[in-house]
């Protein structure tokens, strides 16, 4: 009799220790993912600590301007602003042409801070909005990890997202893109899907349609849920996995985020009327076929099902089939097939190079090296394919969802560059639950085989036994939740070996590894996780903290600091009237208007191809060829970047050819093999004759010869071709310290009369004549 009450008396003190435990680990977890969230915003702010408070790149400076214009004037103001700065004489509007997520966002948190009298200026708001958001992507992470392999799984996977660098280098302070709120958004979203998978939870549904309109107003990459989650839901559908939870988790997310979606002006109808998104409708009217046939199969006898199953089956496919007639005569009238051109590059590579040149010059676009891979994202290289077979084991509908995310993402990111922002979660979920289950391997047999611990083995096991079976109660309770779907085996294997925990705590022994192995593969696993944790330090400290405004170097005699961008940004600013416009090549555009605020002709926006192929032809022709288009264009001051003097690899020259392609593609009499010497492009003597004399030469290397006596340039190792010439057309206004950017001033074209050689008045009265006739004045300047 004592044995029996002995046990019963045990009993609820196990619980209580398991409810203790379950209490402490559930508030250890919360302050390990708050330490997690301080990490990710506290290693992101070298750019700050090392440099200044300064928005960084091209694009951010846009956004910011933005966000200025949205604090200032108000919401209504910023819906119907038009921006007559930009792509002159055309102008842009600003509300329909951008995504709003991020100037929304650090527009509401400065309102915020000042309503709760916090005096921070917009530019500290939008310098440190990235870094807030690293933070919420990682507990975004933990969310998402733990609905698929538990706890353990989500505070690795959320740790590794806040170090690794692809995400570092597009999220630092200072780096204020769409990709700072976008990227959070995107696995908010990934995380509520697979929460609605779960537990077929209608409020979680709706939920996952507002965090995918925010992710539609953020980022342009949307299209990479809308896709993914329809691939998901069908190969559920394949696989024999579809049930209540599977309808209710995709069928809101098509019908309210599509009408959600098409509220954002720079979406509108494209999110029903262009092919990105056309796999949702047709998963979304499969999904209706196959819940209809689940749903008369349970009432109908099986020889009715059987009838009713062929005329369903054959409606099912009539409705299919007029649907994909009428996105076919859809696609069919597109000259793109209804696709844009950086998605037709993302399923053919080869595209962009072939017909959009404008696309293929963005280095982000190019397809990343083997190094990169190992630079962006490290170690996790090696323990992503381990986490995909940690997915198989077992295999649920969250587990197939996220080695489905991986697959895909591996592909994009191996396309363009830009899309290792993409695959940098997945390679940390993956990541996070081969550690997991690695720690808990090795750990566990370590515990079943240091002494002292191995007499505690059987009340170990029973607390384990019985915690899995409370966990498996819970599971069967809610049946639609239930993510692994044991099958009936397994159930009653566990059943068997409920009363048996010392048989269940030897079989565990059995499995358990060498102690060796044990303790060394786990010194070898922290030692990679240092190794991780350095390199994501050095990147985030050396790699990615540098602003591309303000330039750095380092020698023999110390630190270099280049400045040369904000110097000619603030004469431009100083020393030209309000209404000049100022021509440069697309990349300065919107660093031109934002810190110099003065009129460009083109921008980062790249909305306008001939626009932009028209600053190229300038750029490529001659002298007095280009004259003539900037005049046309009320050109009155051109901007070039010139780093043959310190080394700088990103400098017009190097882009040039792109210039020379953007440009043949609209205006034929523009050649790239006019520039090319036997298919080598080259600035030295062995440059040909057209390159040698096109605008773009002579503006970046005018007076170069005096700086050394040689003109010798350090980023195309050579000396230059032609080194003593003159300017006809242009004048040099302004060179930075270190020759980095150089401003020139369009000639008037009475200045370049007077400074003509006179000639005698009966030719040049009829040279004017003549000039009159023929009307040179009206002459079309491109051609």
């Amino acid at each position: 009799m004592a044995a029996p009450e002995s046990s019963a008396a045990a009993v609820p003190t196990l619980y209580t220790n398991n409810a203790l435990r379950n209490a402490f680990g559930g508030v250890l977890a919360f302050f390990i993912l708050l330490l997690i969230g301080v990490m990710a915003f506290s290693i992101r702010l070298f750019s700050v600590i090392k440099y200044e408070s300064v928005i960084h790149e091209f694009d951010p400076y846009f956004n910011y301007r933005v966000t200025q214009f949205l604090a200032k004037n108000g919401i209504y103001e910023f819906w119907n602003w038009f921006d007559d700065r930009t792509w002159y004489p055309l102008g842009r509007v600003i509300g329909g042409t951008v995504y709003p997520g991020l100037t929304l966002t650090a527009g509401t948190i400065w309102w915020l801070l000042n309503s709760l009298n916090i005096p921070l200026s917009v530019e500290t708001v939008c310098v440190f909005t990235a870094p807030i958001f690293s933070a919420f992507a990682s507990w975004a992470t933990y969310l998402l990890t733990k609905e698929v392999k538990g706890t353990g799984a989500g505070l690795t996977a959320a740790a590794l997202l806040a170090m690794v660098p692809s995400y570092i280098s597009r999220s630092v302070a200072g780096s204020y893109d769409n990709e700072a709120v976008a990227i959070f958004a995107l696995i908010f979203t990934f995380y509520l899907y697979i929460k609605t998978l779960n537990t077929g939870s209608l409020f979680y549904a709706t939920l996952n349609s507002i965090a995918y309109f925010y992710m539609v107003c953020s980022w342009g990459g949307y299209t990479f849920i809308i896709n993914l989650i329809p691939m998901h839901v069908l190969l559920c559908i394949v696989t024999g996995r579809f049930s209540s939870r599977l309808y209710i988790a995709y069928a809101p997310l098509v019908v309210l985020g599509t009408l959600l979606a098409a509220l954002v002006p720079v979406v509108g109808f494209n999110a029903v009327m262009t092919s990105e998104h056309f796999a949702s409708f047709l998963v979304f009217i499969i999904l209706h076929v196959v819940a209809f046939v689940y749903y008369i199969k349970g009432i109908l006898t099986p020889k009715m099902f059987k009838v009713a199953v062929t005329l369903v089956v054959s409606v099912g496919l009539a409705v299919c089939c007029a649907v994909i007639a009428v996105l076919v005569a859809l696609v069919a009238s597109s000259p793109t097939k209804g696709w844009s051109g950086r998605s037709l590059s993302l399923l053919d590579p080869t595209y962009a190079s072939k017909y959009i040149p404008i696309i293929a010059s963005v280095s982000e676009h190019q397809p990343p090296t083997w190094p990169s891979y190992f630079m962006d994202i490290n170690v996790l290289a090696f323990l992503v394919p381990a986490g995909i077979i940690a997915c198989f084991s077992p295999l649920s509908d969250a587990s197939s969802f996220v080695v489905l995310y991986i697959a895909t993402s591996v592909y994009f990111s191996g396309v363009m560059v830009r899309l290792m922002l993409v695959f940098a979660p997945a390679a940390c979920i993956t990541s996070g639950i081969a550690l997991s289950q690695a720690f808990d391997v090795f750990t566990r047999s370590i515990k079943f085989q240091l002494p002292g611990i191995a007499s505690n083995t059987e009340v170990d096991a029973a607390e384990t036994s019985s915690s899995t079976a409370e966990a498996q109660n819970d599971v069967e309770k809610s049946e639609e939740t239930s993510k692994n779907r044991p099958s009936k085996k397994s159930k009653k294997k566990e059943k068997e070996e409920k009363p048996l925990p010392k048989a269940k705590a030897e079989k565990k022994r059995l499995l358990a590894l060498p102690l060796d192995s044990s303790v060394i593969s786990l010194l070898l696993l922290i030692l990679l996780g240092a190794l991780y944790v350095v390199h994501c330090v050095w990147a985030a400290a050396e790699a990615y903290s540098a602003p591309s405004i303000v330039l750095t170097s380092r020698s023999h005699d110390g630190l270099h600091v280049f400045d040369d961008f904000r110097e000619a940004y603030a004469w431009l600013r100083h020393n030209t009237d309000v209404d000049d416009k100022v021509a440069s090549w697309w990349d300065y555009g919107y660093q031109t208007t934002a810190m110099a605020n003065r009129t460009v002709i083109v921008d980062n926006n790249t909305w306008n191809n001939t626009h932009i192929a028209t600053v190229g032809t300038a750029m490529s022709s001659p002298e007095k060829a280009a004259w003539e288009i900037f005049h046309s264009l009320d050109v009155k001051y051109v901007l070039v970047v010139f780093g043959g003097l310190v080394g700088y690899p990103s400098d017009d020259i190097n882009k040039f050819l792109w210039m020379v392609r953007i440009g043949g593609g609209v205006f034929p009499h523009i050649k790239e093999p006019d520039y090319l010497r036997d298919g080598q492009y080259r600035i030295d003597s062995q440059a040909t004759p057209t390159m040698l004399n096109c605008l773009m030469y002579k503006l970046s290397y005018y007076r170069f010869v005096e700086t050394d006596g040689k003109a010798f340039d350090r980023v195309r190792q050579t000396e230059i071709g032609k080194k003593y010439f003159k300017l006809t057309h242009f004048e040099e206004v302004f060179t930075t310290h270190h020759w980095m950017v150089r401003i020139y001033k369009l000639k008037p074209p009475k200045n370049r009369i007077r400074g003509k050689t006179k000639k005698p008045k009966t030719k040049t009265s009829t040279t004017s004549s003549r000039a009159k006739r023929s009307g040179t004045g009206k002459k079309n300047p491109w051609h």
